[in-house]
């Protein structure tokens, strides 16, 4: 009994010391994000205005959007590379169906593209619980399959900007309240997924199965199951995302959303949530995707190259993964 009880008392010592270092870098964020603009002010003064700061939430907001399914795959120990294609095969499909179809309703519209991506992403779901896939291996292939089927769906076209109806456009750029509309649905997103996961048993069962998958399924959570909704919930979330976009820039490439996966997996990690699983969460996500959207942010408007920010964001995830691993070696010591 004796052994009982230590194990019991080490358990909340190691969720409490896990607790707390999420609560640090959450801070550590928060930190790095105030001195870093107040680094760029001194340089550029017109970095703190509302309409540059408005700049920034618009960049992020479908970063987002796709984060928040990006982070219950973490979460569960998994990762959808996959993300950036749907997008880019959702948003042609639907460009060139308002193109041809120029009085399409738009809420249909945007129904079509979200429904698009749950299906793509049950195709993800389907080749990780059935085909016994990695999903590491399943959305790697996938988003190769995705981006291909953009060329063969589209012949080569591309859907231009003065081709679209202006009230698709408008899902995007119109304001609500005088606040753009887009800013307005990354933050609905947003509280939905902690909602979701705060209240609902299955957002419980997300995060025990990302702590200890064999302990989870001793325990009875039908971990393919689990796996198989979140990996829809990203699909469908990456689906939503595509119409936004393609509503937003107004036109949709052979490469739209290219490497916008690493985009979401670098606001998640950056953003605290746990790449051994687990841990997690949507303020974090916000926080990781606005610390990133800041550092592009000046280095446009400091006119330097865009492509430093490759660069600064990869050395972001290292830092991240590594703080993840001090992490878990610490709570291993713990228990």
């Amino acid at each position: 009994m004796g052994k009982i009880v230590a194990i019991n008392k080490a358990k909340p010592n190691s969720n409490g010391l896990l607790a707390k270092f999420s609560t640090w870098r959450e801070m550590g964020i928060v930190l790095i994000t105030l001195i870093l603009m107040f680094v760029i002010t001194l340089r550029q003064p017109i970095f703190l205005t509302s309409y540059n700061f408005e700049d920034i939430f618009l960049a992020i907001a479908i970063t987002i959007i796709v984060a928040c399914g990006q982070m219950l795959v973490i979460i569960i120990r998994g990762i959808d590379l996959s993300v950036g294609s749907i997008i880019g095969l959702v948003a042609m499909v639907v460009g060139l169906f308002i193109r041809d179809k120029y009085d399409f309703p738009m809420a249909l519209a945007v129904l079509m593209g979200t429904v698009l991506g749950l299906g793509l992403g049950i195709i993800n779901s389907i080749l990780i619980t059935k085909g016994k896939l990695p999903a590491m291996i399943a959305t790697l292939a996938t988003m190769h399959i995705f981006r291909g089927m953009v060329v063969v769906f589209s012949k080569g076209e591309w859907v231009n900007t003065y081709r679209l109806d202006p009230a698709f456009l408008e899902i995007t750029r119109m304001r609500i309240f005088g606040v753009p509309a887009l800013i307005i649905y990354a933050v609905l997103i947003a509280i939905i997924t902690v909602l979701f996961l705060k209240y609902t048993r299955f957002g419980r069962q997300i995060y025990a199965l990302g702590s200890n998958p064999t302990a989870a399924e001793v325990a009875g959570i039908p971990v393919n199951k689990i796996t198989f909704i979140v990996f829809a919930i990203s699909g469908t979330l990456s689906g939503f995302a595509a119409v936004l976009w393609a509503s937003r820039y107004g036109s949709v490439t052979h490469e739209t959303g290219g490497g916008f996966e690493l985009q979401t997996i670098a606001a998640c990690v950056v953003g605290g949530v746990g790449i051994f699983g687990g841990s997690g969460s949507v303020i974090g996500v916000i926080l990781g995707a606005f610390l990133i959207g800041i550092i592009g942010n000046a280095l446009t408007i400091s006119n330097i190259n865009p492509f430093w920010r490759l660069t600064i964001n990869g050395i972001l995830i290292i830092i991240a993964v590594v703080f993840d691993t001090l992490i878990n070696r610490r709570l291993g010591k713990q228990q």
